[in-house]
């Protein structure tokens, strides 16, 4: 389950783990106009753990979650941001 929220700077989407127990903590995605912070509260050190990513490693990261293995760049001269492959992945070489 998630909830999206539009703040005054920000958007805010919550992840709730609504799968087998053990259940994991909330994720908070901030999405501010500079960046992206991804929250997660660690029981273990109870404390929040917070990432931030710029809009280009976002962009990366949603578009590496369905690409094969391999190296990739992402060319701004190319259609819509598209990626380039540097290398061919592991399992295509000889």
């Amino acid at each position: 389950m998630f909830t999206i929220e539009h703040e005054f700077d920000s958007t805010v989407i919550t992840l709730v783990d609504e799968g087998q127990v053990p259940l994991q903590e909330d994720v908070v995605v901030n999405g501010f106009e500079e960046c992206i912070t991804v929250e997660q509260y660690d029981t273990r050190l109870n404390q929040i753990q917070k990432i931030t990513l710029s809009i280009a490693q976002m962009r990366d990261l949603g578009a590496a979650i369905s690409l094969p293995e391999g190296v990739y760049s992402r060319s701004d001269a190319l259609p819509s941001g598209a990626l380039t492959s540097d290398t061919q992945s592991s399992d295509t070489q000889s």
